[in-house]
């Protein structure tokens, strides 16, 4: 058995590129374990190299293992797909964060403006036993397209898919959300807590989130921006670029908001990407 040391420069930068190439922490942890570390000594390190709380990695040890895909994080400064030349401008390791620029274009973002109006409805929340409801944290308009319900979806699920090598069947089906001034989402977790009642009917459909791709369809005339007040960071919302992040069941990390708008309309798509094929109701 290992006995504790400093953390040495090769060791982090192991844990670093390990968790940035999709391996989960579980995954890093049991790597350690095998190597010599025990336990506590393999916990510690990689809390403080990720730089996250203990209580953080024993929610994990103490929830379902996530067995299914993980996606691959773009690496700077540029990845392209589809065709599709895409600016890696931000990298954050813990939580895996990247700024992407360039993700859509201008005429792509405008179509999905004008697809998604029609069909506009106060958003909604996933409550715990797996159905839509009202939140009075989030208080934007909001739709629900399809897998591959148009064209243009179609076209930006597979763009997605390519950047983050996960199957488009990954996804749920793609939200565009519309806030006006003083609307906002409060801050919040994309995973599914397994200690809500309903987690098993909620994750039966595809199993846990593991990532989230924000796109910003406009660029508001002020605030509106996506915050993660953890790691001190709020990405600006400009048209065309996305901000994307990963995360492991209680990451506490990817704690984010939808920050009010001050000025003007934001509009946005979000995507959320699960560990399995994802299996959707219809909820046009």
């Amino acid at each position: 058995m290992k006995s504790h040391s400093p953390i040495t420069p090769e060791l982090r930068d192991w844990i670093l590129s390990t968790t940035r190439d999709g391996h989960s922490v579980e995954a890093v942890l049991k790597l350690m374990l095998d190597s010599g570390y025990d336990a506590r000594q393999s916990r510690t390190i990689v809390a403080t190299v990720l730089n996250m709380p203990i209580s953080a990695l024993d929610a994990r040890a103490q929830s379902p293992k996530t067995q299914g895909r993980r996606t691959r994080h773009p690496e700077p400064p540029q990845a392209i797909a589809e065709g599709r030349t895409i600016d890696v401008s931000l990298s954050v390791e813990s939580p895996a964060l990247r700024v992407l620029g360039n993700l859509l274009s201008q005429g792509e973002c405008e179509a999905l403006v004008l697809e998604a109006k029609p069909r506009l409805q106060r958003a909604m929340t996933v409550d715990s036993d797996g159905k839509q409801q009202v939140d009075a944290r989030r208080t934007s308009e909001g739709m629900f397209f399809g897998i591959g319900e148009t064209t243009l979806v179609k076209r930006i699920e597979q763009r997605i898919a390519a950047l983050l090598n996960i199957p488009v069947e990954h996804g749920e089906g793609l939200q565009v959300l519309h806030y006006l001034p003083g609307q906002q989402y409060e801050p919040h977790y994309d995973w599914f807590d397994p200690e809500q009642p309903g987690f098993a009917a909620i994750t039966a459909k595809g199993g846990q989130r593991i990532a989230s791709v924000v796109m910003y369809l406009n660029t508001p005339e002020a605030g509106g921006g996506t915050a993660f007040p953890e790691i001190g960071l709020t990405v600006t919302a400009l048209r065309g670029s996305a901000v994307y992040f990963a995360y492991d069941t209680g990451d506490t990390a990817s704690l984010h908001a939808g920050l009010p708008v001050t000025k003007g309309e934001k509009w946005i798509a979000t995507k959320w990407l699960r560990e399995r094929p994802f299996q959707s109701s219809s909820r046009k």
